[in-house]
């Protein structure tokens, strides 16, 4: 008999599930801590009926971007605005943001301005402060952390667990196309490893590499709402794929969900390269991830006010949770969605 203790592999779990196991046994113990693990961020009382949201991204060098082809500027412009994003979906506005770096001496001081450069624009666009962070040497190339903070009233915070039956599900944007894009970068990379003189073919798909080298948060779509005075039900920010997020609002609400494939907005340029790669272009708004874009739900009473909003599509509704989760295509034959987004330990990343 061996004693040798069990090992259980990170990627057997999952992100999502290794997060739910480390953070179990933290329970909030304070009363101003309203909201802890669990959602895009974190909702700490202040008081007055007010709030703080917190929230905090990782991004490493040879995991979530490849310096080959991604422009420190914008890595800086993306790096704050993916935390942004997730302050948007607790329907909050972002105030404050901290950066902290790990840099290789592969990189000149004249890279971090670049950088800095791009984190300053994003902070000017979204008018958040960057205040504070922290540097360090680093054996493995670049890593970026960003923590954003910010400022809600405490009724207005809206959370995944939200959603109610018959509620109608609403997105913001399209979907896909940062996948696209991704695909595009590397397949040009993979050419020119091979042949140093060849010319990059970009031409023409503007749109998707913007999507995956400088998204945008969806301000417009939370001030929208609020000036229409609709509070979604439930939100959360679309990071890894549409359909694992659905799935986490469904858990977390418990509720199943029917949302119909021709509902769901694929840009042209996205269906355009999914052809040219042979991929179901709802294959890649489903699994893609990287969109940044708000999916919701708001009660069916708001149907016309919400379906007459710019940018913003109603792609099906919340159903019992005894029913599932389902995306329907247009045959009518119902296919149970399975979180099949990113993954960052997945076995062999």
């Amino acid at each position: 008999m061996s004693n040798k203790p069990n090992r259980t592999e990170l990627y057997e779990l999952g992100e999502f599930r290794l997060i739910d196991r480390l953070t179990e046994p933290f329970k909030p113990t304070l009363p101003e801590t309203i909201m802890g693990a669990g959602d895009d961020a974190a909702v700490i009382s202040i008081g007055d009926e007010s709030c703080l949201v917190v929230t905090t991204d990782l991004l490493l060098e040879g995991i979530h971007f490849d310096l080959t082809y991604f422009p420190l500027k914008h890595l800086g412009y993306k790096a704050i605005v993916v935390n942004l994003s997730d302050v948007y979906a607790m329907n909050a506005t972002p105030t404050q943001v901290t950066v902290s770096i790990g840099i290789s001496k592969r990189f000149c001081v004249e890279d971090l301005d670049e950088l800095y450069a791009g984190i300053k624009l994003a902070c000017e666009r979204y008018h958040v402060d960057l205040v504070g962070g922290d540097t360090s040497s680093s054996m493995t190339g670049l890593t970026i952390s960003v923590t954003a903070i910010g400022k809600a009233k405490m009724a207005d915070i809206t959370y995944r667990s939200g959603a109610k039956i018959n509620d109608l599900i609403c997105v913001t944007g399209n979907f896909g196309a940062a996948y696209m894009g991704l695909q595009l970068l590397e397949r040009e990379k993979r050419i020119f490893e091979s042949n140093q003189a060849a010319k990059p073919q970009l031409e023409g798909y503007d749109y998707i590499l913007e999507r995956i080298l400088k998204p945008e948060a969806r301000r417009g779509a939370v001030e929208m709402l609020a000036r229409a005075k609709i509070k979604p039900t439930s939100m959360i920010d679309v990071s890894d794929g549409l359909s694992s997020e659905l799935l986490h609002i469904c858990k977390n609400s418990n509720v199943g969900c029917r949302v119909y494939m021709e509902k769901i907005p694929i840009d042209e340029q996205t269906a355009k390269m999914a052809n040219e790669f042979g991929i179901d272009p709802y294959t890649a708004a489903l699994n893609g991830g990287e969109d940044y874009e708000l999916l919701f739900t708001v009660p069916l009473s708001e149907f016309q006010a919400v379906d007459g909003m710019e940018g913003i599509r109603i792609i099906g509704h919340i159903v019992e949770p005894k029913l599932g989760a389902f995306l329907v295509p247009p045959s009518g034959e119902e296919i149970r969605l399975t979180a099949q987004g990113w993954n960052a330990l997945r076995n062999g990343q």
